[in-house]
């Protein structure tokens, strides 16, 4: 049963979690982004001693990979590689939008609802004016776009939602509501955290699938990406 240190900075709310297989032992979270390199290290020492464990007794740091704010990102892999370089551990690095498609199908499992397998999950980080970025995952998680930057329009996803249904998350699907109107889309509520980093953290553990220390970088999509210099 790996014990795992999972780091979430990639967006505005920033969390990190411990779990052990597929217990979550603790979650601390905070929504302040301009703090984000304050909050980590902190909330990471209050996560060991409340849980009575070391970072020594580890077996992996997983961590959130991008898109997403470039500080953040940096902020997550630098805290992430420091402890992993330090104490000799493997690290987990995972697409942030996975992760946050993973938070709505833990919703929907939560409420003991069944995603469509003719559906889709799309989520969605606010990028600037109309754009975001995004990708399209099967139920099972699945690829079906990966992650890139996108302008919202009219026809945005108009093809797609001729053949599936799909359901769009995160802080960048508010901005689709208004243009997009078809019938085969669906907005969900879900807000991912560190706890849905650790559920695909402990398969990418399972499999051995970890990152390369050395050479390992953010996935920026566009450079410099910040939510906060919205236009």
């Amino acid at each position: 049963m790996p014990l795992l240190l999972n780091i979430d900075t990639a967006t505005e709310h920033a969390s990190v979690c411990l779990s052990r297989d597929e217990t979550v032992l603790g979650l601390i979270e905070s929504t302040e982004q301009k703090n984000h390199a304050s909050f980590v290290q902190p909330a990471i020492q209050k996560l060991m001693q409340d849980s009575g464990l070391t970072l020594t007794q580890l077996d992996a740091v997983a961590v959130t990979a991008g898109p997403g704010s470039y500080t953040g990102l940096r902020v997550g892999l630098a805290t992430a590689k420091g402890i992993c370089y330090a104490l000799n551990k493997p690290l987990i690095m995972i697409n942030t939008l996975e992760v946050m498609a993973q938070s709505v199908i833990s919703q929907h499992e939560a409420n003991h609802q069944q995603i469509d397998a003719n559906t889709l999950v799309c989520p969605m980080i606010d990028a600037r004016r109309m754009e975001v970025f995004t990708a399209l995952y099967t139920a099972r998680l699945a690829e079906i776009q990966a992650p890139h930057a996108l302008v919202l329009n009219e026809q945005s996803f108009q093809k797609v939602l001729i053949r599936h249904s799909i359901i769009f998350s995160g802080s960048g699907h508010h901005k689709l509501k208004g243009i997009v109107t078809d019938s085969n889309t669906h907005f969900s509520t879900a807000n991912h955290s560190a706890a849905h980093l650790a559920i695909l953290a402990l398969q990418s553990y399972q499999i051995s699938k970890f990152a390369n220390l050395a050479y390992s970088e953010p996935l920026y999509v566009k450079e410099f990406f910040n939510p906060l210099n919205k236009a």
